[in-house]
């Protein structure tokens, strides 16, 4: 998640105050991780460091003095930039999973037991996110889906892995 990319985008939307900045991150995209105060003014005072937002007077509160900011003509063409852009694929193949499973083998432990252990995890996570598709508003079912997904990959892959465990453990000895 690009927090900067992300509050520009949400300045692009109307000019706002950090706080209420903060509070609109976290209800769209923080899911269980929200911002602190620290990095949202933080982050602003960079993006009006580098010309793509324009903090307004500092204006009097029921609590300290804020400022609302604006989203400069930079910083929009940077959003326009950034949501146009397709999102790259992770590049590396020797995800951790994979890593572990070698190791595993090359250190003479129980890899088809990792294995089993992962699946159940797995399944676990899965079922928590199969229940927040259920009962939660769109945005978390819609994030469920997509974890679902990735899970249900990781699945096929540990079962593939799991019926080629004697193949890859002969490989893994005979280097």
């Amino acid at each position: 998640m690009s927090v900067p990319l992300t509050l520009l985008g949400l300045l692009d939307r109307e000019p706002s105050y950090g706080y209420d900045l903060k509070h609109d991150y976290d209800a769209f995209f923080a899911r269980g991780k929200p911002l602190s105060f620290g990095q949202v003014y933080a982050t602003l005072s960079r993006l009006a460091r580098d010309g793509k937002v324009v903090p307004g007077e500092t204006e009097p509160g029921d609590g300290p003095d804020r400022k609302r900011y604006v989203i400069t003509e930079v910083g929009r063409g940077e959003v326009e930039t950034w949501l146009l852009e397709p999102v790259v694929p992770d590049p590396r193949l020797q995800p951790l999973l994979f890593t572990k499973v070698v190791l595993a083998l090359m250190l003479g432990r129980d890899a088809a037991a990792f294995l089993k252990a992962q699946r159940a995890s797995h399944i676990t996570r899965m079922r928590e996110l199969t229940e927040i598709k259920r009962n939660g508003p769109l945005m978390d079912a819609l994030l469920a889906d997509h974890g679902l997904f990735h899970l249900e990959a990781d699945l096929r892959w540990i079962g593939l892995t799991a019926a080629r465990l004697d193949s890859l453990a002969e490989m893994v000895e005979n280097r």
